[in-house]
């Protein structure tokens, strides 16, 4: 199954949808170490979960058209709070601490961990996590036991393959596959897996109009 198949892709339109949404004006809002400090706009909500350099930040940037709207890092763990952004007053999108490595104590890394499941299991305008995970690795240990823990929460996700521009086809097609024998048994989870690359510009036209279907009101196409 493709995204194309699942959103009918092929109508131009869809597609359009997708875009004229993600080029609305999106800011930064308010980074957060506290639960108490997540804004409390109702607007729908994206959230975008993954190990350390996975490249959240990248595929936010990319979706968005700015360069510089999420901060990007070689360093892992750079990203230390949830990070909230306002699209076009129509959708939130929340870049989450990245998970699997981090250079600080073991105090820190616990405090980041129950802010972010604490977020994820009480956040009721959540309509989707976006779990990135490399494609040159695949599913990891860590990335198991978020989808666990979002299973668990009925808290609805997708798994979004990234880098697939550094790995070869035929590989691709096999991490696709074992990736969809393992989702299949999910219950909270996308039955569409997004393949993308931030740097080729891969998928993300079809990300985009996937994640526009969970907007509050669709923009009309101007």
């Amino acid at each position: 199954m493709t995204l194309a198949t699942e959103l009918n892709l092929e109508d131009p339109e869809v597609l359009e949808r997708g875009r004229i949404l993600f080029e609305q004006p999106c800011s930064f809002v308010i980074g957060c170490v506290k639960l108490e400090q997540v804004p409390a706009e109702p607007m729908a909500e994206i959230a975008f979960a993954g190990r350390s350099n996975v490249g959240k930040s990248s595929i936010l940037n990319a979706l968005v058209r700015q360069k510089t709207l999420a901060r990007t890092s070689n360093t892992p763990g750079r990203t230390r709070e949830i990070n909230f952004f306002n699209l076009g007053e129509r959708m939130m999108l929340a870049d989450l601490p990245g998970y699997g490595y981090a250079r600080v104590s073991k105090a820190q890394v616990q405090q980041w961990t129950g802010l972010v499941e604490s977020y994820l299991k009480g956040r009721a305008n959540l309509r989707r996590v976006c779990v990135l995970v490399d494609s040159r690795h695949g599913l990891k240990e860590s990335d198991l036991g978020v989808m666990a823990m979002l299973d668990q929460a009925a808290q609805p996700y997708q798994v979004v393959l990234t880098k697939v521009d550094k790995v070869k086809a035929d590989y691709l097609a096999k991490l696709e596959d074992k990736v969809l024998k393992v989702i299949s048994k999910n219950p909270a989870s996308h039955p569409v897996i997004a393949k993308t690359s931030s740097r080729k510009g891969h998928g993300i036209a079809e990300l985009r109009a996937s994640l526009a279907t969970l907007a509050d009101s669709q923009l009309p196409i101007s």
